[in-house]
């Protein structure tokens, strides 16, 4: 693989693609989808949203996105007006167009069997209406072999057009793709892979101009599908060990932030802790069904994985530590969940382990309860008695205060005020490593907070 030009350059250069007579058709709404819409109207080009859910295409007709509301709504609303987002729920439309980019994902279901049949449908219809030069976009994480195996095949049998030659076809994976914000997906590094020069330089041109990390470019779609699932998988293995490390720190009374601030490895910094996920849940599926079907046993791997669904009845653990050292039970304990989506500061997903650390408190016997600046009942999908409207109204005889999500304002708590509300001794426990443990105790609270074992209490 190599690198491009730099992205400031190849956004001077981009020429004709990103001219408002461009429009790029992008199959599949959800969160990779819309994102990609949303970069390529801000570069210029008309973008047709397409997607068969058709509540979610209405939605996104009215300018309203189902995650990360600041961010893209006032892109979409703006595209919508100017007429440079449009939408529809024809593939048939979709397929009509100059650049098609595919972001429908991978099914993946519990046991962690995968399913393509989505996809080749997909492509298979894309295919039957394809029109000559037209170049086609895959984003979607998939296993390896299979934009060879399965997409670039059913294309040209589709089509009956032949790939590099009457029309093109490139491979751009998100890695990390369920975690992914506007800014951050306008400034991840990106992956090009086509089988042909030609496929290859006409999607490195439409990446230029909604990337500003640049990319890497190669003729080898294998080692594209290869490279992401290893990243990905790297990155889980990696805060499985920082997790690993963060456990042995409250043990020892280490602060692990004060250690990963003073040890650089070879390859960086210490690993960052990532006690919810840090993503990649189902491409990591992808890879270990690869190397099934070649009997190989990935045991770092695996183990990793299983590692990251130990962290709920872990982080459960230490709210249970502070309440005991509080002199209570968790049984009957009112616990006031602070935050609930996964990116700090806006309006986005619940966290993914948000459900079942609410459920496994309920079943020890707390009281559990969640308040989100950002995210309303709905969006959070839990009992509507669970959820708090205002920060007074949680913390209101509180045994225990949980920061599950780092949004500003949980940084700047009014402890001495919270000691009026709270049923004091009041446990504080830090997901987000947002308050100091010193200043929390100086208060009168009992500190816990992962990897930072420094507490006195």
């Amino acid at each position: 693989m190599s690198p491009t030009m730099d992205p400031p350059r190849a956004l001077e250069e981009k020429g004709a693609h990103g001219s408002e007579k461009t429009t790029v058709s992008v199959i599949g709404c959800e969160r990779i989808g819309i994102l990609h819409a949303c970069l390529l109207a801000e570069a210029g080009f008309r973008v047709l949203c397409v997607d068969y859910d058709r509540a979610l295409i209405e939605q996104i007709s009215k300018g309203r996105a189902p995650f990360l509301n600041q961010e893209i709504e006032p892109i979409l609303q703006k595209g919508l007006e100017n007429k440079k987002i449009q939408v529809s729920c024809s593939l048939e439309e979709a397929a009509g167009n100059e650049i098609i980019l595919v972001s429908t994902a991978v099914k993946v279901n519990e046991r962690g069997a995968v399913d393509y049949s989505d996809i080749e449908r997909i492509f298979k219809k894309v295919g039957s209406h394809l029109r000559k030069n037209a170049l086609v976009i895959n984003v979607s994480t998939v296993g390896i072999g299979v934009n060879e195996g399965i997409i670039r095949e059913t294309i040209e049998n589709a089509s009956g057009f032949k790939v590099g030659e009457d029309v093109y076809f490139a491979y751009c994976p998100v890695p990390l793709p369920e975690k992914q914000t506007l800014r951050s997906l306008a400034n991840c590094r990106r992956i090009v892979a086509a089988q042909d020069k030609a496929s290859l330089e006409k999607a490195s041109n439409i990446m230029a101009a909604i990337t500003r990390a640049g990319f890497a470019k190669s003729l080898d779609l294998k080692a594209a599908e290869a490279a992401v699932l290893f990243e990905t998988l790297c990155r889980n293995v990696d805060s499985a060990l920082a997790n690993e490390f963060a456990a042995f720190c409250e043990k020892i009374g280490v602060d692990y932030l004060s250690a990963q601030s003073l040890v650089f490895t070879s390859v960086g910094r210490f690993s960052q802790l990532a006690w919810d996920s840090f993503g990649g849940e189902k491409a990591l599926p992808l890879l270990f069904e690869a190397a099934e079907t070649q009997n190989v046993k990935l045991k770092i791997s695996q183990t990793a994985l299983e590692l990251s669904k130990e962290m709920a009845r872990r982080i459960v653990s230490l709210v249970q530590d502070a309440l005991k050292s509080c002199g209570k039970s968790i049984r009957r304990a009112k616990i006031a969940v602070l935050g609930a989506s996964q990116t700090p500061n806006v309006a986005d997903v619940p966290k993914s382990s948000l459900k079942d650390f609410v459920k496994m408190l309920e079943r020890k016997g707390a009281k559990p309860s969640i308040y989100d600046p950002y995210l309303s009942q709905k969006v959070i999908d839990l009992e509507p008695q669970l959820i708090k409207e205002n920060l007074m109204e949680a913390l209101e005889g509180v045994d225990c205060i949980v920061i599950f999500t780092g949004h500003e304002q949980f940084k700047r708590l009014n402890l001495r005020k919270i000691k009026l509300l709270a049923n004091m001794p009041t446990a504080l426990v830090d997901f987000e490593r947002l308050l100091e443990p010193a200043k929390v105790e100086a208060e009168g609270f009992v500190y816990r907070g992962l990897g930072r074992g420094v507490w006195k209490k």
